[in-house]
């Protein structure tokens, strides 16, 4: 039986995760890295994803019915893994519980999806998903930005998306209500908008559920004149069976 434990042991030892030798939060094992080769096949392997909104799709397929019927504002659209265990666990302890250490093993999974890299060389600027004022200083850092900036160091702009409003809960909505709940909730910064005019963005985020913040943010981008937009998600949530 493989020796799997739950994460929550290793919870306190978030920011010593980036550190080697480690042991992998995930099967134990020691030295690895914080989640070692193994458990990246495992639960994190290359997956046919739509192009459009990163939900799986059967080999040779290019994008959902969904996404062919109402295309979003995206080119392209990655993840790395399935919002699954392990990763929910993981995930939370570093939004959540402020253990920014799971950020550097985090950019790396998201390194190793496919086509991550190249569109991360392609583009112009990388942008964090931001976060409101209120949810920041809750949490003490924007774990998006947190992410982005260990994925592309030089071109990542923390200031040039903004997020306006604090919205209520998108839990319990559909996706057309969650659209309507972000309506305005994302602006580029006045004074910088010319610097998206042409460029090819990269939006980074951990977690995408319905997709309706990437969404609304990468509308938000074209208008300012951007003329390419692929979203880099950690994990994307299947849709209910």
């Amino acid at each position: 039986m493989w020796p799997f434990a739950p994460l929550s042991p290793f919870a306190s030892f978030g920011s010593l995760l980036a550190r080697l030798p480690s042991q992998c939060a995930v099967c134990r094992a020691w030295p690895s890295r914080p989640v070692c080769d193994a458990c990246v096949a495992r639960f994190a392997p290359p997956v046919a994803r739509c192009g459009g909104c990163a939900l799986p799709v059967p080999d040779g397929v290019s994008r959902c019915g969904e996404c062919v019927k109402n295309p979003p504002p995206l080119d392209a659209c990655l993840a790395a893994c399935t919002y699954a265990w392990p990763w929910p666990d993981a995930i939370a302890a570093f939004k959540f519980r402020g253990e920014a250490g799971w950020a550097s093993p985090f950019a790396t999974l998201l390194r190793s999806a496919p086509w991550v890299e190249p569109a991360l060389e392609a583009g112009d600027i990388v942008l964090p998903m931001p976060l409101a004022r209120g949810r920041l200083r809750e949490r003490g850092f924007n774990q998006a930005h947190e992410l982005a900036r260990r994925l592309a160091p030089t071109k990542t702009d923390a200031t040039l998306l903004l997020r306006t409003r604090e919205t209520p809960a998108q839990s319990g909505l559909s996706r057309a209500e969650r659209l309507r709940n972000l309506r305005g909730a994302f602006a580029v910064e006045p004074l910088r908008a010319h610097k998206l005019r042409g460029r090819r963005v990269v939006l980074v985020d951990d977690v995408m559920t319905s997709g309706a913040s990437i969404f609304t943010a990468a509308e938000v981008l074209r208008q300012a004149g951007a003329a390419h937009v692929t979203a880099i998600v950690l994990a994307r949530t299947d849709p209910p069976r």
